[in-house]
């Protein structure tokens, strides 16, 4: 299966119907009349926009534009991953120790959680951008702010990193927690 389409089907089951007005209205100029009328899924859009060679795996740009204009910024981010991992839509090289420990600070830090990536050297920019993709879910926000950290730094990212991190937070406990 071409992970570009499955970034195109998992796009398209996260619109909603909303969604898929504004973005043909937005293909005002790309698509006829008659063809817009005609879509009903994403999925159906999408086929259209790459048949006219607009999006294609190596050629996000137009999809992304659409996703921003609607206020997505879950989908951007989806879109980024996708081209972070050279359009391969591999599972992240993190190893399970660092899961693990994201699931533990997820489950155990609150409204901490841009003091927490502050400390790890996060651009304030990042941080803002994270919180407006997210508004209202703060638990969705430390879990993207922390993806978002992981891709920053690499393989760079590691355990201990965010156990100083938290203890300098005064998170201790969270840190002890990570520890075991």
């Amino acid at each position: 299966v071409s992970p570009f389409l499955s970034l195109l089907l998992s796009i398209s089951a996260e619109l909603s119907e909303a969604d898929l007005d504004s973005m043909k209205f937005l293909c005002h100029d790309k698509i006829t009349k008659r063809r817009r009328e005609s879509v009903r899924t994403g999925r159906e859009l999408f086929e259209i926009l790459v048949e006219q060679q607009h999006i294609a795996s190596d050629n996000l740009d137009f999809l992304r534009k659409l996703l921003e204009n609607i206020r997505r910024g879950d989908l951007v981010s989806q879109l980024e991953q996708f081209e972070e991992e050279g359009g391969l839509g591999a599972p992240s090289d993190q190893p399970d120790e660092q899961e693990k420990a994201n699931d533990v600070i997820c489950e155990n830090v609150g409204k901490d959680w841009k003091k927490l990536l502050r400390e790890l050297g996060m651009p304030e920019v990042k941080l803002d951008r994270i919180e407006a993709d997210n508004q209202f879910k703060l638990s969705e926000q430390l879990v993207q702010g922390l993806r978002e950290w992981q891709r920053w730094k690499g393989k760079d990212a590691k355990v201990a990193d965010l156990i100083k991190a938290l203890r300098g937070c005064h998170l201790n406990l969270v840190a002890d927690l990570v520890e075991e």
